[in-house]
């Protein structure tokens, strides 16, 4: 089975990236287009193979290599709890916020599925601006956009003063 990472990291994940590729299993990014860094994002596998459990980034700089990393797993950012509630799985059981290649090769449905990526993506965005500061922050403004204008409080009355 494919792990269709280019429908993961684009329809998921949703990145804010304008120069983006997905070579292989790996998203790659210029998120400030004057910056000799690159932004590489892949899979953290766990010890078992076609087992993930996060997303792990590098900021790579084209002469002195992977200049900075970090790991971004899927508990901490709820990419997978629906799923897991779902299935009744909790922290410490097997499966919880992983997600495996191996299960059903002959699958059309992606490994990942049920992945919600509003947490890693809001994450990732954070890392990117400090090594990329300059970088426009699409995803807040998408996020604004699409959220309903909630009415104004009411002010409370004025209870009468008495002497």
């Amino acid at each position: 089975m494919s792990l269709q990472v280019e429908q993961f990291f684009s329809n998921v994940l949703a990145l804010p990236f304008d120069e983006h590729a997905v070579v292989g299993n790996v998203y790659y990014a210029t998120p400030q287009p004057d910056s000799v860094l690159r932004l590489r994002i892949d899979f953290a596998p766990t010890i078992r193979h076609g087992e993930y459990d996060g997303v792990r980034l590098h900021v790579i700089h084209p002469d002195k290599g992977v200049i900075d990393t970090a790991l971004l797993p899927f508990a901490e950012h709820g990419t997978f709890a629906r799923r897991d509630a779902v299935r009744d799985l909790t922290a410490g059981r097997d499966g919880y916020a992983v997600f495996r290649d191996w299960n059903d090769r002959h699958s059309a449905e992606p490994p990942w599925k049920g992945a919600q990526g509003t947490g890693l993506r809001t994450s990732i965005t954070q890392y990117a601006r400090i090594w990329f500061p300059d970088t426009p922050d699409r995803t807040s403004a998408r996020q604004t956009a699409s959220r309903p204008a909630l009415p104004k409080p009411a002010a409370a009355p004025v209870a009468p003063r008495t002497r």
